[in-house]
């Protein structure tokens, strides 16, 4: 599966309980760690931390096992590695105060059509 599949998968999982303002950049040529990174917020902690078991369920359902998953414990910000694909599931204020989007600004976005999109 390539990176878009995959990004493709992240996406729907994210979706399907309904995460907020989900946004996909695309880093290729940027770094070497990931192809694209996809950031989505949760309204509560429980709810980051489901989107983000959702998100591994979803990915194994496809056949693939996520690298490492970080942060569930305090489920402010989940991090899913996927290699091709890193995924980011935040609380509001969470991501707000460390901005991926900016940190990685003139990488091309691409806005869920689900879900608050006001970014």
């Amino acid at each position: 599966m390539n990176a878009d599949e995959l990004k493709d998968v992240v996406v729907a999982a994210l979706e399907d309980l309904k995460g907020v303002d989900i946004k996909t950049l695309d880093v290729r040529g940027k770094t070497s760690i990931t192809d694209v990174l996809v950031i989505a917020a949760g309204t509560s902690t429980r709810q980051v931390k489901a989107l983000a078991d959702h998100v591994v369920e979803r990915v194994k359902e496809a056949g693939l096992q996520p690298l490492s998953v970080e942060g569930e414990r305090e489920s402010n910000w989940v991090l899913v590695d996927l290699g091709d694909v890193v995924v980011h599931v935040m609380l509001p204020e969470t991501r707000d105060f460390y901005n991926l989007e900016k940190l990685w600004g003139d990488a091309p976005t691409e806005a869920s059509l689900t879900g608050d999109n006001s970014r």
